[in-house]
């Protein structure tokens, strides 16, 4: 019997990588943002990360809005992102690797002074080195 294998590698089928692109890059550069230790205290194991975009729309918050909007903080629409998330995971019957939830939030445009709703996707995935991360996006991104 021949120590041979018969599977080809993923390089001899599709060629030599051109360039990669990490999640830690990512975070470096701003494209994704590390949640932290956030996520820890609302019960996640493992690292979550939202795009620039989910930051933009449903985390950032300043004093200039608070005082032409409802009064609110970063740091509690960045736990309500990662709650409704945790709690969407929790009641899903479904175990894919990727799930739609909504959350209301008071959007940033100057006005608005009631919560309207977003949805968002957040899907499990490999990290730089295969470990399980979890993405929170807009579902449009990919």
């Amino acid at each position: 019997m021949s120590s041979t294998s018969n599977e080809q590698s993923a390089e001899s089928y599709f060629g030599e990588v051109i360039s990669t692109y990490t999640r830690a890059q990512a975070i470096e550069d701003g494209v994704l943002v590390d949640a932290g230790p956030m996520a820890k205290e609302v019960g996640f194991t493992l690292p979550v990360a939202l795009t620039a975009a989910v930051w933009a729309d449903c985390v950032v918050w300043t004093d200039d809005d608070s005082r032409k909007m409802p009064f609110q903080d970063q740091s509690g629409r960045l736990y309500d992102v990662l709650f409704m998330a945790s709690f969407a995971i929790r009641t899903s019957a479904d175990s894919g690797d990727r799930l739609l939830y909504e959350l209301y939030r008071v959007p940033r445009d100057g006005y608005s002074t009631e919560a309207k709703p977003v949805t968002l996707k957040l899907i499990i995935g490999p990290g730089d080195q295969g470990e399980p991360v979890l993405t929170i996006l807009l579902p449009e991104e990919s």
